[in-house]
């Protein structure tokens, strides 16, 4: 077995590193002389130790948060959370250092607060700023990195094409380096395609700083010819990175993880768990709670149009999937003369004779759904989330669409991606549902809470000018 310290690899500051901690270093300053205007009498003492604290813990916390690492390829959103995590370590140990030292005693609490929220936010706004900046650099050939890609296979060519479609990252493709005759290359991807050289010629390429990066895009069976290109490229300072052939897969939400030391990354995986579920339910608990007492009497007064438009009850409660497939009961005002909830249940249709005349109302106007606010708040379903559909439907559509009940690895909503890009409504044919789960997945994939609130705000322009609902 090949040693691990095979494979360490130097590591260096690089300009633009350099330029993030100046510019957080800037931040801190800044924070701190912005927060301290609210408490008078403060002298420069203060102002200096407290951004020397305040950077000292900064440095020690993003070493444990990674915060300066390459992010380059990275979407902003990520490095934005990891500074997030980074002033999370940071502010409660200077402000529990200045407790015990007394030395910000006499801090007034605006200043703690400003200091709280300006700091943070001068860091995102500069990293913002530097992307912007990097990118139209790297766009005129600036800040560039050289990289190689070892495996000329389907994968490979989708990584170099991805690559080049986005010339802000900086990268310039040297070329594919394999080891394999050019018969077996053209099986593989079909046509003729030429090699930049072998595993060799990019080992003596790399020691010379020809390349500063190389992908290994070999199908994750290829575990000996993997470990050799490991072992020659562990004697170079190149940035080495192994790109697994997952796309065999269908991925929903890839995560890495670790099992007591072995890493695994997850194939199918909800994106919204620890401080994102916090912030998620939060905001459906806060928000369905609101909508429940602003709208106590229209949902008052609906119940009584229900009740008095036709014989039966006011909400109809059906059976459908919640998260991971457990069995919720969905609550709904009764729009149909029947409340069906067996084994098979008929979707509604155009003209449809079950549908009462108010039902016909509420069903239009999407008003029906309003009482699944209670769901909401009890935490069986959100405010957004892909759309329960009845049980008989899940059973009928998950042996027809493959990756169906992947839907389930997030909570249902009252509205969703699908409901606002116009996929509501009756299915009546399999390309219909089809769609629906592309919006469901994309949804899982793409989840953040600003997603959330664009949804919620694009559903009310939807209720306006209601479409293809029955």
């Amino acid at each position: 077995m090949v040693s691990t310290s095979q494979y360490q690899v130097r590591t260096h500051h690089s300009l633009v590193g350099i330029i993030y901690r100046l510019l957080d270093a800037l931040a801190v300053v800044g924070g701190a002389c912005v927060a301290l205007r609210f408490t008078p009498d403060t002298s420069g003492q203060s102002l200096a130790v407290i951004a020397a604290t305040t950077l000292l813990v900064h440095h020690i916390a993003s070493e444990i948060s990674g915060l300066y690492r390459s992010w380059r390829g990275s979407r902003i959103g990520l490095e934005i959370g990891c500074l997030g995590l980074n002033w999370m370590i940071t502010s409660p140990l200077v402000l529990g250092a200045g407790l015990l030292t007394q030395l910000n005693a006499h801090f007034s609490y605006e200043s703690k607060l400003i200091w709280l929220i300006a700091t943070p936010l001068a860091m995102g706004s500069s990293r913002v700023f530097l992307r912007i900046v990097l990118k139209g650099l790297r766009k005129r050939g600036f800040n560039i990195q050289r990289f190689a890609i070892c495996g000329l296979n389907n994968l490979g060519l989708q990584l170099a094409e991805n690559i080049q479609a986005s010339p802000e990252l900086g990268l310039e493709f040297i070329g594919f380096f394999d080891d394999r005759p050019s018969h077996r290359l053209r099986e593989v991807v079909g046509h003729e395609l030429p090699s930049a050289g072998t595993l060799r010629g990019l080992a003596e390429k790399a020691r010379n700083g020809e390349i500063d990066m190389v992908f290994i895009t070999f199908p994750m069976r290829a575990e000996k010819r993997i470990r050799d290109y490991l072992s020659t490229l562990s004697d170079t300072t190149a940035s080495v990175y192994i790109v697994p052939d997952f796309f065999v897969f269908q991925m929903l939400h890839a995560r890495w993880n670790q099992i007591n030391g072995l890493p695994v990354v997850s194939v199918y995986e909800t994106p919204i768990t620890g401080i994102d579920g916090v912030i998620k339910r939060g905001f459906d608990l806060l928000v369905g709670s609101l909508l429940l007492v602003l709208l106590a009497i229209p949902l008052a007064l609906i119940a009584a149009a229900v009740k008095w438009s036709s014989p039966g009850p006011v909400f109809f409660r059906q059976q459908r999937y919640g998260l991971m497939g457990e069995e919720i009961r969905v609550w709904k005002f009764r729009s149909m003369r029947i409340c069906e909830d067996g084994p098979v249940v008929r979707q509604a249709t155009q003209n449809d004779d079950r549908v009462t005349p108010i039902g016909r109302l509420l069903r239009k106007t999407s008003l029906d759904e309003l009482p699944q606010l209670f769901n909401v708040v009890a935490g069986s379903m959100s405010l957004v989330g892909p759309r329960p559909h009845a049980s008989a439907h899940n059973e009928q559509y998950r042996l027809l669409i493959d990756g169906y009940m992947l839907r389930h690895k997030v909570k249902p909503g009252i509205t969703g991606l699908a409901q606002v890009n116009g996929s509501r409504g009756e299915t009546e044919t399999l390309d219909k549902m089809e769609r629906r789960i592309e919006f469901d997945h994309r949804y899982i994939r793409e989840w953040t809470p600003w997603l959330d609130l664009k949804i919620l705000a694009k559903t009310v322009l939807v209720l306006l000018r209601p479409h293809n609902v029955y």
